[in-house]
C-alpha cells in the first residue's frame, strides 16, 4: 500500500513490542523457514503494527482514541501460543472454556491523561497458531495471511473497535482488509 499525504501529518509511531514467539513444541512442527521467522522475530511484527497504527490514526473516519493520534511511542504485547493456552486464557478472562483464534486485552482508558512524550500502553494480543493454521487451510490461504489477519483484528480491538452488530463487524472487517494491504515486511 502506498502511503498517502495524511500519513505525513503524524510521525510514524515507534512500537515498543513485548513479543513472545511461538513455543518450541509448535515450531518443531513447522518446516517453512519464512513461517518460523514470522513466529519468532518481533521486528517483523513491529513494522506491520507501526504501519497499521499509522494508517488508523491518520484516517479521521476510523475509530481511534484521540491520544493515539498524537503519541510517538506505543507499547503493546504480542504472543503466539497453542490451543490449550489460549483456551485457558479464554476461560480465565472471558468465562468461555473454548479455544479461540485471537484474544485482545486492551488496557487504555479514553479518560486517561498522559504527559507529553509518554509511551501509550495499548494492551496485549494473543494468537493461537494451531487455530490459525486450521483457519488458513479452511480459507485456502497461507498461515502468514491468517496470522496477519488475526493480529490486525486484535489490534483493532485494542484500539476500541467491537463487532457486536452486523454493521460494526462489516466496518471492522473492511478496515482489516485495508490494513493488510500495508506490508511492513511480513
Amino acid at each position: 500500500m502506498k502511503l498517502n499525504s495524511a500519513f505525513n501529518n503524524y510521525p510514524k509511531p515507534d512500537v515498543d513490542l513485548s513479543f513472545n514467539g511461538a513455543p518450541d513444541a509448535l515450531l518443531e512442527k513447522i518446516t517453512d523457514q519464512s513461517i518460523r521467522n514470522i513466529l519468532t522475530e518481533a521486528e517483523l511484527w513491529g513494522k506491520d503494527l507501526s504501519g497499521w497504527i499509522q494508517f488508523v490514526r491518520c484516517n479521521k473516519s476510523l475509530l481511534c482514541p484521540e491520544f493515539l493520534r498524537h503519541t510517538s511511542i506505543v507499547s503493546m504485547g504480542l504472543q503466539f501460543t497453542d490451543d490449550i493456552t489460549i483456551q485457558a486464557l479464554n476461560a480465565d478472562w472471558r468465562n468461555i472454556s473454548e479455544k479461540t483464534d485471537v484474544l485482545s486485552f486492551p488496557v487504555f482508558d479514553e479518560k486517561m491523561i498522559l504527559p507529553p512524550n509518554q509511551p501509550l500502553e495499548l494492551g496485549d494480543i494473543v494468537v493461537s497458531i494451531e487455530t490459525a493454521a486450521q483457519q488458513a487451510e479452511e480459507h485456502h490461504h497461507s498461515l502468514r495471511n491468517e496470522l496477519r489477519w488475526l493480529v490486525s483484528h486484535g489490534l483493532l480491538h485494542l484500539l476500541g473497535w467491537e463487532h457486536s452488530t452486523p454493521t460494526s463487524l462489516k466496518e471492522m472487517l473492511s478496515c482489516q482488509k485495508q490494513l493488510l494491504r500495508f506490508d511492513g515486511n511480513l
